[in-house]
């Protein structure tokens, strides 16, 4: 049976302010001058729902803004890029939520975080829209979606795998309480794509394999962990797999394991093998970290294709 969406990709949605580069904040009222200055759809949902767009997908985006100038941008960068927006609520009274990004020369990015809007959504009625009419539901930004955290998250996901739906899930701004709010999602979650160092923050191991095996017993059915220079490591309970890192300029790391994410759930789509998905996931990844903002880089399905030929191992 046919789906209506590719994916639906449920979560934070963020509006990013990003200049580069800093090399300092300037003290009192003084100025300091950069390069460059953007604005961009971002978060562990918007990011990912921008570039899995731009990949070619067929998308619905579940999320919420404030009722302020910075919702007319979300929704209309949205709709640019094709995305359906009819998941969307827009909340009364409450700012969108919103991020200030230093990028550093060497491409760090120390955040100044406005919840905003995020905090206060819930998914929409099944009268009003049907969000499991999808081949791929993605989960993006536990841990900054304080009504959502929890058993709402729970329900979703336990629908959506009811449904048919195969799920993808991935948060940010890990602390050691996370775990609390994330082990009951597990048993839910077919592909689980946190970075290491959330992942490793969460279960309180350090080493990959280890880290991975956390998850795994605890009812993930695949887990893969994003580990920036070193590329990434899939495990599940019959099968692990090590993928290097590309050889590239890196800009900006904004953004990079929302541009794996929408790799990931790309190759899901489209049925690509595991090391086909894996490998094509890696190059989203490094695309994005060429250029400033989480959509930088990223122009087409087929170019990432033709890019994931040509960049040389790391």
């Amino acid at each position: 049976m046919t789906k209506k969406y590719d994916a639906t990709i449920v979560g934070l949605y963020i509006l990013d302010v990003l200049g580069r580069p800093v090399s300092k904040i300037p003290d009192g009222g003084n100025v300091e001058f950069i390069e460059e200055l953007r604005l961009t759809v971002a978060g562990t949902a918007g990011g990912t729902v921008v570039d899995c767009a731009k990949l070619g997908l067929k998308t619905l985006a579940v999320g919420a803004v404030g009722d302020d100038e910075k919702a007319d941008f979300v929704i209309a960068t949205l709709e640019k890029f094709g995305v359906d927006t009819s998941g969307f609520e827009k909340v009364k009274n409450i700012p969108t939520s919103s991020t200030i990004l230093n990028v550093r020369p060497n491409g760090d990015r120390p955040a100044l975080h406005l919840r905003g809007a995020s905090d206060h959504f819930l998914p929409p009625s099944e009268e009003r829209i049907d969000i499991f009419d999808c081949k791929v539901f993605h989960l993006g930004g536990t841990g900054l979606l304080k009504k959502l955290d929890g058993e709402a998250s729970v329900s979703l996901l336990k629908e959506a795998k009811e449904r048919g739906c195969i799920t993808t899930w991935d948060l940010i701004a890990a602390t050691e309480d996370t775990l609390g709010i994330v082990e009951p999602l597990l048993p839910y979650i077919d592909y689980f794509m946190p970075s290491i160092e959330e992942a490793s923050i969460m279960s309180g191991k350090k080493d990959p394999e280890e880290v991975a095996k956390f998850y795994i017993d605890k009812g993930v059915k695949n887990c893969v962990l994003t580990m920036g220079e070193q590329g990434s490591l899939f495990m599940s309970k019959s099968q692990k797999i090590t993928t290097p890192a590309f050889d590239i300029n890196v800009v900006d790391t904004t953004g990079c394991g929302d541009a794996f994410d929408a790799g990931m759930i790309t190759a899901l789509a489209k049925d690509m093998n595991l090391e086909t998905s894996l490998k094509f996931s890696t190059a989203t990844s490094g695309l994005v970290a060429t250029g400033l903002g989480s959509d930088a880089g990223i122009i087409s399905y087929e170019d990432t294709i033709k890019q994931m030929e040509s960049f040389k191992i790391k």
